[in-house]
């Protein structure tokens, strides 16, 4: 039997119907394989619906659904007074502003978090194999750390401001300007 147009179309016309029959099974499937999943253990552990009322939207969609928000859109990029970033989730501390440089990438970025005060699992999402950065204590999403960063640690924890909250420091003066020593890139 030779090939013709008429199966060739016929044979594409099939192919794409498998997989979008397949795409359909496969999204049905992963609700039932992230529940088979084993839950991580957190000192802060609240259900979904505690979650949602608790946090914004955009919190929620990074903290607890591991989503990135848009490049420069976070406030606490341009952030450069003195003062700590706490997790927005459940407030503990997690950098101190002495340890946050301009990375030019749009996000936070520090080069060395809180003693304690992160948790890291590898994160192989979207065919990249990445190290993920979460809160301690509540296990919300926070980022991703890169070998890139500036010295001493030569580390870049990309953070999302959204997950985050600042708290000034006490002692930052009326007048302080902001203007500090940044860690060159």
């Amino acid at each position: 039997m030779s090939l013709t147009r008429r199966h060739l179309l016929g044979l594409g016309g099939m192919a794409a119907a498998a997989s979008v029959l397949g795409v359909g099974a496969c999204s049905r499937a992963a609700p039932a394989a992230a529940e088979a999943a084993p839950t991580r253990r957190f000192d802060i552990m609240r259900s979904d619906a505690e979650w949602k009322q608790r946090l914004t939207p955009a919190q929620y969609a990074v903290l607890r659904q591991q989503a990135t928000e848009r490049a420069g859109s976070s406030p606490l990029d341009r952030e450069k007074r003195r003062g700590t970033f706490h997790c927005a989730g459940c407030a503990l501390p997690l950098f101190s502003s002495a340890t946050k440089f301009e990375s030019g990438t749009g996000w936070p970025s520090f080069w060395q978090p809180l003693k304690d005060a992160v948790g890291e699992q590898r994160d192989t999402l979207f065919g990249m194999v990445r190290v993920e950065i979460h809160c301690r204590r509540c296990g919300g999403h926070l980022g991703h750390v890169f070998n890139d960063g500036p010295r001493p640690t030569g580390l870049r924890y990309c953070m999302n401001g959204a997950a985050m909250t600042f708290e000034p420091s006490a002692a930052a003066d009326a007048n302080d300007s902001g203007e500090r020593w940044r860690v060159p890139v």
